[in-house]
């Protein structure tokens, strides 16, 4: 896949060569699914290449700066996954108050001019535009006027339905990290570097690799213990994740992200980590002492175990 960035020097895409969609795209999810699926198969049966618009920054990030809005993945995983689907081209636009003030028609236009798009398939329920108003019948009229045919993506209708990525973040960040998986198709995750941290789990016996450096606008799961997985050097250990401040040992109060991978004490400071979240089990909460922390660690490892075993 190519990535056509706004920003930097790209290939002149020909006339009337292309056939796109336009998204954010955030967590890849099914109906994301259903969408790109759609689009490499119009681009096949068309003999066109394939595109997916999307943006550097989500559009609600751009009006309201102060916005709590958090998302799902960071841009380079969101490119890759829509790669996996063996789409030709992204199209990567900055979302600027410029970019917003287009009408539909306009947009339309500056699609077909600058990147050679003749077909532009919309997203079920998706609109664009300044106003966001307009209605696919309009844009279909919109688009017989410059050229451009506009079609209608398919509805994903599958067992799990409705997806949308904002109910994926409403399910993230209520711990509810199995529903999020059904709905996106695989576990989320997140990625870092393993930094140092205050040491105290490998005080108790419960080793932690702390993940730091992850995309600071990343959604995060409720505050909790998890059960998942921890892949470093391209090997996934079996472990128990925490997000949490740790009350028990007084570590103040930012949120960390450490996995206590089972049956591995490697050396991995400043190495990439992913952590992978298979199921929620418990809320942070403060103990009344390191005894009762590490009996309550030793049993969450064992659930951990049955949960990722199934023994």
């Amino acid at each position: 896949m190519t990535i056509i960035d706004s920003n930097t020097p790209s290939p002149q895409l020909a006339p009337d060569s292309v056939i796109a969609t336009i998204g954010m795209f955030d967590g890849v999810h099914r109906g994301h699914a259903t969408l790109l699926t759609h689009l490499v198969t119009e681009a096949a049966c068309l003999r066109l290449k394939s595109a997916v618009v999307t943006f550097r920054q989500h559009p609600q990030l751009v009006f309201n700066p102060n916005s709590d809005l958090r998302m799902i993945l960071p841009l380079n995983e969101r490119l890759r996954l829509i790669a996996s689907f063996g789409v030709d081209y992204v199209i990567l636009l900055d979302f600027t108050p410029q970019l917003a003030a287009l009408t539909s028609s306009q947009f339309m236009s500056m699609l077909r001019d600058n990147f050679g798009i003749s077909h532009l398939i919309v997203g079920f329920n998706h609109h664009f535009g300044h106003n966001r108003e307009d209605s696919f019948p309009q844009y279909v009229a919109q688009g017989r006027e410059l050229g451009v045919t506009v079609l209608k993506a398919p509805e994903y209708l599958g067992r799990y339905a409705p997806v949308s990525s904002s109910i994926i973040r409403k399910l993230i960040s209520s711990g509810r990290v199995e529903d999020a998986a059904l709905c996106m198709g695989r576990p989320f995750s997140i990625s870092g570097i393993v930094v140092h941290g205050f040491k105290n789990g490998r005080k108790i016996g419960f080793p932690t690799a702390n993940v730091g450096e992850f995309y600071p606008l990343l959604i995060l799961p409720h505050n909790g213990v998890y059960a998942g997985h921890a892949t470093v050097s391209g090997i996934s250990h079996n472990a128990m994740i925490n997000i949490g401040c740790r009350p028990t040992l007084h570590n103040g109060k930012q949120v960390t992200v450490e996995a206590n991978l089972f049956d591995f004490d490697d050396d991995i400071y400043g190495q990439p980590i992913t952590v992978t979240f298979t199921r929620f089990m418990r809320y942070e909460v403060m103990f009344s002492g390191l005894d009762e922390l590490k009996r309550q660690l030793a049993h969450d490892r064992d659930e951990s175990i049955k949960i990722l075993t199934g023994k």
